[in-house]
């Protein structure tokens, strides 16, 4: 009964916190303050999944997708984690390649051992071959693993079952480290994933379609997806038939008209 009653109070925390502005004073006990423009710490340490210490820095190199959870997590991780891996096989942007995921437990007491069991779980779940490099799941200290909740406004704290009540949220990072987007919840669409990465990358994946993507598009900061940006592509559809009425109606008529007095 107290683990029914757990998940359902971290099911409320996930749906229900608000996204709070990064320049308010007080953080919250459980939540997410939205801190985009700034610059995870890369020097903090963690362990990947075979016990090698390594920093952010060696592994934030390519656009990133952030999740933080916690490998023994009876209620919202394992949804979470499940929809990344199956989106990861619906995103028509190549996983290792065009990103990469970054999965930290926020809990200093889970070992690498934990980690790699997780990751051997997930990989399998993908619908696509993933390299086991593009993914990885790290554990850290209390210490590390702070420095990078605080830097991207990720809170949390401990319930009485001794697990944890906590928010959900993808993270998008740059290739420098800096956040770029937040998407929130345990349920998301494989478009969501491809466009915040796109914006992350600052436009280097697909360019083309990106710039199409980005300019039709745009982040709805409330319902947190991005929508279609119905302004700006009736401005272009109205810029496109100015500039067919002036091709048809009155640039060809003055060449055909030239044309019969030359004949």
């Amino acid at each position: 009964m107290r683990k029914y009653l757990s998940f359902v109070a971290m099911l409320l925390v996930a749906g229900l916190s608000t996204p709070l502005r990064a320049d308010e004073e007080i953080p919250p006990k459980v939540g997410i303050v939205e801190k985009l423009g700034q610059t995870i710490p890369l020097d903090a340490e963690f362990y990947d999944e075979t016990g090698q210490l390594v920093t952010l820095k060696s592994l934030v190199n390519k656009p990133t997708v952030l999740t933080f959870v916690y490998y023994r997590c009876p209620g919202i991780c394992t949804p979470l984690l499940n929809e990344l891996a199956r989106n990861v096989g619906k995103v028509d942007l190549q996983l290792g390649k065009d990103y990469q995921i970054l999965t930290v437990s926020f809990d200093h007491r889970e070992t690498p051992d934990i980690a790699a069991d997780k990751k051997e779980n997930y990989l399998t779940v993908a619908e696509r071959s993933i390299d086991p490099q593009a993914w990885r799941f790290l554990t850290g200290d209390s210490v590390n693993i702070h420095r990078l909740t605080n830097a991207t406004g990720f809170y949390f704290m401990p319930s009485p079952d001794s697990n944890w009540v906590h928010p959900t949220a993808l993270i998008f990072l740059s290739p420098e480290g800096k956040i770029t987007r937040y998407i929130n919840g345990i349920q998301y669409l494989p478009f969501d994933i491809k466009m915040a990465v796109i914006e992350a990358s600052n436009g280097k994946v697909g360019p083309t379609i990106a710039r199409i993507l980005q300019l039709c598009y745009s982040y709805d900061p409330e319902g947190h997806r991005y929508t279609l940006n119905i302004v700006r592509v009736s401005g272009i559809l109205i810029m496109g038939f100015v500039g067919v009425f002036v091709i048809v109606f009155l640039i060809k008529p003055r060449k055909k008209r030239a044309k019969i007095k030359e004949g």
